[in-house]
């Protein structure tokens, strides 16, 4: 994706398919405040709040790692990289989150490279729309491994906000779990820890100028 156009035109396209603005908003790998913004300006919605119809759109860096992800090897060697980062966080850890979507392609590659079972948890904002936010739960799969009062890494593509990963990190605590280290690709936040859990990425972005 190259401007803000095709983000656009891309938001429309996913609202189309039936997506909600959560799942948008992975996607694209943009906040939720962004995701909102790109479909009310592609026109498929007829919901505009105040502070968007009086800013010129939301604060926010889009990530696009479509390079990486459609070619297997390279996904390999990036998640090989990730588990490095990992690898030395917990000697005792068998158990390896993904976040679904992207996470879990990711967290796939970290698990088998470093030898632990795999698990992955939907999060709230995948149910997201126009509904309120706390009313809704994630999920872990049943199709996966169990968290079974393990310790376990947390793996993810982006870090926007941070609420993605605090949740999980959350869930996985009510669950009997403990989430030794969590990783991503791209920390748009500059995020060193997560409810007393260490966050490692590959790439973090920093914010360069006045906020006026």
């Amino acid at each position: 994706m190259k401007n803000i156009d095709d983000l656009m035109t891309s938001a429309a396209e996913l609202a189309d398919r039936g997506l909600s603005k959560g799942e948008i908003a992975d996607e694209l790998n943009v906040s939720r405040e962004t995701a909102s913004w790109l479909v009310e300006r592609s026109g498929k919605s007829t919901t505009t709040t105040q502070t968007q119809q009086s800013t010129g759109g939301p604060d926010d860096i889009h990530v696009d790692w479509n390079t990486i992800g459609r070619d297997s090897n390279r996904m390999w060697h990036i998640s090989a990289a990730l588990a490095d980062l990992l690898s030395k966080q917990g000697e005792e850890v068998d158990l390896t989150i993904g976040i679904e979507k992207a996470g879990a392609p990711l967290a796939t590659a970290v698990a088998r490279e470093l030898d632990t079972d795999l698990g992955t948890y939907a999060p709230r904002k995948h149910q997201w729309d126009d509904d309120d936010m706390d009313e809704l739960g994630g999920t872990f799969s049943r199709n996966f491994a169990k968290i079974r009062d393990r310790e376990c890494y947390v793996v993810d593509d982006t870090i926007t906000s941070g609420t993605t990963m605090t949740e999980t990190v959350q869930a996985i605590r009510e669950q009997g779990g403990e989430p030794v280290a969590c990783v991503v690709l791209v920390d748009k936040k500059g995020t060193e820890e997560i409810e007393g859990v260490p966050v490692y990425s590959l790439v973090q972005v920093i914010r360069v100028g006045n906020d006026d």
